[in-house]
């Protein structure tokens, strides 16, 4: 039945259809946005029998229908409901017995989506404007929204000719963490995963990638890296997601781990470049970063603490060089002690000024478990470290005084191991070279900082 004067007279089109068996429950319509004219009716025939998929088009109020089931959707995969778009009227959604299907030309032919999407019977889809999910009511009691949709609009025979295609993306908000845990629901409630805060990074792939190199990057606009990302090969859309962080410090070699090595630094808001390498070809994407308006921070203060992260970075990295440093002239001093002759006095000497050092710098005896060691330099420096890089409020002024003794504990340690390499190791040199033994090896810091 249609209307065309909001429900004052009715009019059944039925007769027109045609290919849907008589007496087949019409299970949903759904009025185009984009035409007044234009409506879709899907039909459900399981209760007879009959499990195939009916869904039609109608432009002309219903006067003449087409048929938009094509071989691409499953024989048994009868359908509950449909979804148009509110942008782009050739992009549906297909609510089956066997799952979610989408078409991006109005029908002609439907993929099954199954990105993080079981072929479970949907019941029943609606779009959010103003995030552009897509909100379904599955069965079983189930919901499950698929996260903005909007890459999809992009989809066209243009597109799925290119070999790689980025698809735009809105500016991406860095929001802040919350402390709040929510309600705390017994073994009988099941709550699924929220949104994901990272920048969804969404990329098409004509083939997917099985052979040679791939590689993501998250670039500066100078191209400077900022860190790497697992690449998503498959043949179709690939979406990759980025948590506005750049790499790991490199921390200082010792008996244990330092968890504050863990954290890595966020990136302050602006422009950045993803570079995706496959093979001898090169693809690039600009994405933008914005900071969280509901934040509580001032930009003075986010600032302040943006910069002192940076610098405790510094910091953590030139403590593992220097401790490098030391344990390249160790092992050095080492071979020469157990070679004996002349060298072995002076490499002993040497060997027992750096250990004294090392042993103050990082933890040189226990294990990450039972026997664990009194904190040195650089665990005390990884906590301060990983407290401010995680930190959302201003730094306040336990962390700056902290930093300040951290500071100044290093500059002694620092000063102290050049008196060491004045003195000790520059006469364990000289005896090197007095018996023609080549010097320890030392990487240059960039190369030492490189990733392995």
């Amino acid at each position: 039945q249609i209307t065309t004067d909001a429900g004052k007279s009715w009019s059944n089109v039925t007769g027109n259809l045609t290919g849907i068996p008589a007496n087949t429950w019409v299970y949903h319509i759904e009025a185009s946005v984009h035409s007044k004219a234009t409506a879709y009716a899907v039909f459900d025939g399981h209760t007879s029998g009959d499990m195939k998929p009916y869904a039609m088009k109608t432009t002309d109020y219903g006067k003449t229908w087409t048929n938009i089931i094509s071989k691409d959707i499953q024989e048994n995969a009868f359908v509950r409901n449909i979804q148009e778009d509110y942008v782009n009227e050739d992009l549906l959604f297909l609510g089956t017995e066997m799952g979610l299907y989408v078409t991006i030309n109005g029908g002609k032919g439907w993929s099954q989506f199954t990105n993080n999407m079981p072929p479970v019977a949907v019941h029943f889809i609606d779009m959010q404007k103003q995030t552009n999910d897509i909100v379904m009511g599955t069965h079983g009691r189930g919901v499950i929204i698929i996260d903005d949709i909007s890459p999809l609009r992009e989809l066209n025979q243009q597109v799925l000719a290119k070999k790689t295609h980025f698809f735009k993306t809105k500016p991406f908000t860095m929001q802040e963490d919350s402390g709040f845990a929510g309600s705390f629901g017994a073994e009988t409630q099941f709550v699924g995963p929220n949104k994901s805060s990272a920048a969804r990074i969404i990329y098409y792939l004509k083939k997917r990638h099985t052979f040679g190199k791939m590689t993501l990057e998250i670039q500066d606009m100078q191209g400077n890296k900022i860190t790497s990302l697992g690449p998503g090969k498959s043949k179709g859309i690939n979406i990759v997601n980025w948590g506005f962080n750049s790499r790991n410090p490199k921390m200082a070699a010792a008996k244990t781990l330092s968890f504050g090595g863990f954290t890595s630094p966020r990136v302050p808001q602006g422009q950045y470049k993803v570079v995706l390498k496959k093979g001898k070809q090169t693809y690039e994407h600009i994405i933008e970063t914005k900071y969280d308006s509901k934040s509580f921070t001032s930009l003075d203060e986010r600032k302040e603490q943006e910069a002192l992260t940076q610098t405790m970075f510094t910091m953590v990295e030139d403590l593992a060089f220097l401790v490098y440093e030391i344990g390249q002239i160790q092992t050095k001093a080492k071979q020469v002690v157990d070679m004996g002759g002349k060298p072995a006095k002076q490499a002993q000497k040497c060997w027992d000024a750096l250990e004294a050092l090392r042993t103050d710098l990082v933890v040189t005896t226990g294990d990450n478990y039972v026997a664990s060691a009194e904190p040195e330099l650089r665990e005390r420096m990884g906590e301060l470290y990983s407290n401010i890089a995680t930190n959302y409020d201003r730094i306040d002024g336990s962390l700056k005084s902290n930093f300040e003794l951290i500071n100044e504990e290093f500059t002694t340690e620092k000063t102290r191991f050049q008196k060491i390499m004045d003195k000790q190791v520059k006469k364990f040199y000289k005896a090197l070279k007095s018996n023609d033994i080549s010097l320890p090896a030392v990487k240059a810091k960039e190369v030492f900082l490189a990733k392995d």
